[in-house]
């Protein structure tokens, strides 16, 4: 089964087997979750990782089992260099793309909230830091900072020297940590964002959600092309305000908007005569809304309707 850009929509994974599973099907699905957790956060895109496990799982299964040392290690090897291989590809298809590009949000379980660092790791709002990376770097941070991996480890995966990694991850994460937020944000601080965009959306009513827009805002939307989306960011609270008060959405139709839990946080969720038209994600900076991430490209929005399971665990 494709999706609308021609790709498997389906999980990749080991087919399944009568009887069984062999051992190389036992180990690749013990550690699905963490290697589509390591090619999400390298891409940013699910349908994108999803083709990456399945060219994973491929080489996995002409690997002689009895030269590997320690499987998680080796899997998340093969599932980097594919990953570095799709991700420069990708480069090239986003310098081709219509209006901003933002990554592709996932429904994730309640539990990722309550693992900080992964769920900062798999917000919308580090996954655009980490488009500021270059391929390597980008690779280098995520196995690093995220899925914490040794030096030699990471090394073996990018095909660099351990003194190399280390350079690398040094400028990598002095990059990141000039851009990430500027300020912890609290659950009950970004579920308040959230849920004055939701009155806005609702009712048109703007005060309750001016009151938490910083003065710096940067609203981005992606339509890819195919829905109506802003062509560049907006900046500034009388500019998002602007946006928002003619209709950022359509108010000529049957909306609903739900709150759920959108890449590790609080996101909106909105539908349009009940079918899926969009998904919000917020950036919260010391209580302050700083970035407004709305993601309505149809192709982008398959994994809000199911929970995908992320993790920095096998």
């Amino acid at each position: 089964m494709n999706d609308a850009s021609g790709r498997r929509a389906e999980p990749a994974g080991p087919p399944e087997r009568a009887g069984h599973p062999d051992s190389a099907t036992e180990a690749f699905v013990a550690h699905r979750n963490l290697l589509f957790t390591v090619a999400y956060e390298m891409l940013g895109s699910a349908a994108d990782a999803e083709d990456v496990l399945q060219e994973t799982w491929l080489r996995w299964v002409g690997v002689d089992l009895g030269t590997v040392r320690e499987e998680r290690a080796y899997l998340v090897r093969i599932v980097t260099r594919q990953a570095l291989d799709r991700l420069r590809a990708l480069g090239r298809r986003k310098e081709s793309y219509v209006g901003p590009w933002l990554p592709e949000p996932l429904l994730t379980a309640p539990d990722v909230a309550e693992d900080v660092e992964l769920a900062e790791s798999v917000s919308m709002a580090m996954l655009l830091v980490l488009e500021t990376l270059q391929p390597t770097e980008r690779a280098v941070f995520v196995l690093r900072e995220v899925f914490d991996l040794d030096y030699d480890e990471i090394a073996e995966a990018v095909g660099k020297s351990p003194s190399a990694v280390r350079q690398l991850a040094y400028r990598a994460r002095a990059h990141v940590a000039a851009r990430r937020p500027r300020g912890t944000a609290s659950p009950a601080e970004t579920r308040a964002a959230l849920e004055a965009f939701q009155r806005a959306v609702e009712t048109g009513e703007l005060q309750s959600l001016l009151d938490v827009l910083a003065p710096d805002v940067v609203a981005l939307s992606d339509g890819g092309g195919v829905r109506h989306a802003l062509l560049r960011p907006v900046v500034g609270i009388e500019n998002v305000a602007r946006l928002l008060a003619v209709g950022w959405w359509r108010r000529d139709a049957d909306r609903s908007v739900e709150l759920v839990q959108i890449n590790g946080g609080p996101g909106l969720l909105v539908r349009v005569d009940g079918e899926i038209d969009g998904v919000v994600a917020v950036r919260v900076d010391n209580g302050y809304v700083t970035g407004a991430y709305h993601v309505r490209n149809p192709e982008k929005l398959s994994r809000v309707e199911r929970e995908i399971a992320v993790t920095r665990r096998a």
